[in-house]
């Protein structure tokens, strides 16, 4: 008999740089909020620098890396970028353990979609070898699409972020059918990627409920949460938020129990 393997949680952090940002100044600190989302549980932190740095910015990057790589917190810091060369440039000095490549529109709001890896493959293979040499672990944020897992895994990626949001916004506009079939996507593909040797994580859109429900998926290691923690926050603290998310994470994660 083995165990499903634990269950990490990556918090991240841009959305308390946004708050910050509109006012600008330089409270609430999204460093801040990083160490103490790792104090309450988490065990890595998030943070996407935009090509506009509408919320995170160069200097928290550096400043992340900084403060998580002290002996005494030793945490991983996964930077979430679009595959261009100024961020590659930026990830490859500021050494993050994993970069997470996602799509980028300057219009939209946030992350609208997977990253189309079977379309940009000849762009994208390059950036994933340049990282994979300098001992970054690449991750693909991407649709739980057939096609797309299997070129993440010609490319060389050792990881892919499933796309959850789609079944995150079907269940909460009641849309039942949708997000079954959605629901579906994401078993098939975690099970294929698996299958196909990729580290399997998740996000975008994830709250108590449905990080509790992912959780029961053996193949998903990672979940990254951001604005549905930072948002909580306001009503309960981060700290708090963080505990509650990890307790959801726990009990999803016991409906696998032991597989022989």
């Amino acid at each position: 008999m083995h165990h499903a393997p634990p269950l990490r949680l990556g918090v991240n952090v841009d959305h308390v740089a946004t708050v910050r940002n509109a006012r600008g100044g330089f409270p609430p600190d999204p460093v801040r909020a990083a160490l103490l989302a790792i104090k309450a549980g988490a065990d890595g932190i998030t943070a996407h620098l935009r090509e506009d740095r509408r919320h995170i910015r160069d200097d928290d990057m550096t400043r992340l890396k900084s403060e998580l790589s002290k002996p005494e917190i030793a945490k991983p810091l996964n930077f979430e970028m679009a595959a261009t060369a100024e961020m590659i440039g930026i990830a490859l000095a500021t050494k993050p353990h994993a970069v997470c490549l996602v799509p980028e529109r300057r219009t939209e709001v946030t992350t609208e979609g997977g990253l189309d890896v079977v379309g940009q493959h000849n762009a994208l293979a390059p950036f994933i070898t340049q990282l994979n040499d300098a001992g970054i672990r690449v991750s693909l944020f991407i649709a739980a699409d057939p096609k797309q897992i299997a070129m993440a895994a010609e490319l060389k990626a050792p990881v892919i972020e499933i796309h959850v949001g789609a079944w995150c916004d079907a269940l909460a506009e009641g849309q039942t059918r949708k997000a079954e079939a959605e629901w579906q996507r994401i078993v098939t593909g975690a099970a294929q990627a698996a299958s196909l040797g990729l580290e399997v994580h998740a996000g975008h859109g994830l709250d108590y409920v449905t990080a509790e429900t992912i959780a029961a998926l053996p193949q998903i290691v990672e979940l990254n949460i951001g604005h549905f923690l930072i948002g909580e926050a306001i009503f309960t603290g981060l700290s708090q938020a963080v505990r509650d998310m990890r307790a959801a994470m726990d009990r999803g994660r016991k409906k696998i129990g032991p597989r022989a």
